[in-house]
């Protein structure tokens, strides 16, 4: 359900100021999926999903994880920071 990272100058800013990840996922994608998707693909623990469609009609995930920092730990390691 995860298709690629999603690097803006807002996202970059939610990696280190929200422990919060953005993916372009897939449109038929559900929370549920994206959360079990993610954990099983980074080893991650997740807290929580957001999802919204941007006006190009991609959808997003907003993947917030439970343990404080990690998210700027897996930026590193995908290479968008």
């Amino acid at each position: 359900m995860l298709l690629y990272p999603k690097v803006t100058e807002k996202t970059t800013h939610a990696i280190e100021a929200e422990n919060r990840l953005v993916f372009v996922v897939r449109p038929e994608s559900t929370k549920e999926q994206v959360k079990r998707d993610f954990e099983r693909v980074y080893g991650q623990k997740v807290s929580k999903v957001n999802m919204l469609r941007t006006m190009k009609g991609e959808k997003l995930a907003h993947v917030k994880l439970a343990e404080p920092g990690k998210a700027a730990d897996l930026a590193m390691r995908l290479k968008i920071l």
